[in-house]
């Protein structure tokens, strides 16, 4: 039977502003959603996905979709994945879809061809379709939420005359703006099973690079929002179903608690054994309750993560 890790991940305090380059009018917006009756701010597991694998070219890891900073776009080694994502970590954790047109029309594998009219119908020409190379990602992602409902703060700001095109346009007056900014930390999930890997062993470089993530999403030159965890629960199981997902929450005294995660353990759904909680909450009450019934509990994020990429080598 295979092994499953599932994550839960929650970041530091920090201030995010737009993360998209969407905008209002005049205004750059944040992503929002409803959560559990309250307007929240979220950003995207494709950013998240993105910024992983950023991470990897950083490291100098094989990637197969390279990030060129001097021209803001993306290169490929092997844009046909003619190998189904063996060769480039990107393709084998994050997966790939590539939808390729049919040949040009008039060759002998592709024309089109004449298919038999029923009795007294009309002959129907019928027309090769294209191909879909596609491998589905072994590393799942969800939604990163804000760990605070979103109060509808609004900064009112001002560009200096001619310090971009629109200001430039403007002559000598100054150009104003105003950005969605939201003081939270971001909560979010992730699953893998190593085995469905090609290479089981970059199962490690996901979590290096989960613990290691810094920027998500665009716009970096406006705001900087660090992405890796303060807190961390890791799980190492058989079951094929995570069960903790977005169990961070905060109570009416502001402390970070984990109480689904208690719960879960002391109703028996899921079993201690099989956790490991780091960082700052590790210092909480409910992760002395999780100590308490044989979970792995310490305040070092790398001690535990160095612990579950031993269980995951062996």
């Amino acid at each position: 039977m295979s092994k499953h890790l599932f994550g839960l991940v929650l970041t530091p305090l920090g201030v995010a502003a737009n993360n998209r380059g969407e905008t209002e009018g005049n205004t750059t917006t944040l992503q929002k959603l409803v959560w559990r009756g309250e307007v929240h701010t979220t950003v995207s597991a494709e950013a998240i996905r993105a910024a992983i694998r950023r991470r990897w070219q950083e490291d100098g890891l094989q990637v197969n979709r390279t990030w060129v900073e001097e021209t803001r776009s993306h290169t490929w080694h092997d844009e046909h994945f003619s190998d189904g994502g063996q060769s480039f970590i990107d393709d084998d954790v994050l997966g790939f879809m590539s939808a390729r047109a049919a040949a040009q029309e008039g060759n002998e594998g592709n024309e089109e061809e004449e298919a038999a009219a029923p009795a007294g119908g009309r002959q129907r020409r019928q027309r090769a379709r294209g191909t879909t190379d596609a491998r589905r990602a072994r590393l799942e992602v969800t939604r990163a939420v804000s760990l605070d409902p979103w109060p509808g703060d609004v900064t009112f700001n001002a560009a200096s005359p001619g310090a971009t095109p629109a200001a430039s346009r403007t002559g000598r007056d100054p150009v104003p703006y105003a950005a969605e900014i939201h003081s939270t930390r971001y909560q979010y999930g992730f699953a893998l099973t190593p085995d469905d890997l090609y290479n089981r062993e970059r199962a490690v470089a996901v979590l290096d690079a989960i613990v290691n993530l810094n920027r998500v999403a665009g716009n970096h030159a406006r705001f900087l929002f660090d992405f890796s965890p303060e807190s961390l629960v890791l799980r190492w199981t058989d079951d094929p179903a995570p069960r903790f997902l977005y169990a961070f929450e905060r109570d009416g005294e502001g402390a970070i608690r984990l109480r689904r995660l208690v719960d879960l353990v002391e109703v028996g759904d899921v079993a201690p054994g099989e956790l490991w909680v780091a960082g700052a909450v590790a210092e909480g009450a409910d992760a002395a309750r999780l100590r308490g019934h044989g979970a792995h509990v310490t305040a070092s994020l790398r001690t535990t993560v160095e612990d579950v990429k031993r269980l995951m080598a062996g």
